[in-house]
């Protein structure tokens, strides 16, 4: 019984294929986005100027703060009452970008907390300054040294991409939970998902370690 269970989910393959390739979609762009805007958000945490400060804690802050579900409903549905309508795609990928940036952020500010001063200073004095001192000299260092952190974030996009199926992202989740809502087989659909995330997992910590294992060798 269970066996023809699984029959069905792999006689549907092609709709679960489609699910798992959307779900990659979601990820790797809200991952290198996310990063990307946390990298951005990270200096504002850092400077001396306090409105600037105060601004960039009060969008972590908000974020860390809200449930993701309720920030996706916000996005969604709330947008377009300011004339501001997205797809469920893109209000999606918008959601994990802006929420996860907020964490990407707050990861990098510790991990540029334990830069040595020297290392700043030596920048400043061969003539690097603002965002090419941030750039060139500053974030290379703290993002390698953030790389496990980072990791566990793109894990959680991942796990926060599932809640997209609220508002009929055609994400796994969605995907399997309407092939269990047709043949009635919950057991095979939501097994066969956490198998596939749990892949997905698995791909992200192999990276990780990969690039991990870089960064300690480029200590040494």
């Amino acid at each position: 019984m269970i066996l023809d269970d699984f029959m069905i989910v792999w006689s549907q393959r092609a709709t679960v294929a489609e699910g798992f390739l959307n779900t990659m979609e979601l990820v790797v762009f809200a991952s290198v986005l996310s990063l990307l805007l946390g990298a951005l958000v990270t200096p504002m945490l850092m400077s001396r100027r306090t409105a600037v400060v105060r601004l960039a804690t009060a969008y972590v802050d908000a974020m860390r703060c809200v449930p993701f579900l309720l920030f996706v409903y916000l996005i969604y549905f709330g947008l377009p009452s300011l004339g501001l309508r997205l797809s469920s795609w893109w209000s999606g990928a918008l959601a994990l970008v802006l929420y996860n940036a907020a964490y990407m952020a707050e990861l990098l500010r510790g991990a540029w907390q334990k830069l040595p001063d020297s290392m700043i200073e030596a920048g400043l004095a061969y003539g690097f300054t603002g965002f090419t001192l941030l750039r060139r000299i500053v974030l290379p260092p703290v993002i390698l040294r953030a790389v496990p952190m980072i990791g566990n974030q793109l894990i959680q996009i991942l796990k926060d991409s599932a809640f997209l199926t609220v508002i009929a992202v055609s994400e796994l989740t969605h995907e399997l939970t309407s092939i269990q809502s047709t043949y009635f087989i919950p057991f095979a659909s939501f097994l066969t998902a956490v198998l596939l995330y749990w892949g997905i997992c698995v791909l992200i910590e192999g990276a990780v370690t990969l690039l991990n294992r870089l960064a300690e060798e480029r200590k040494s």
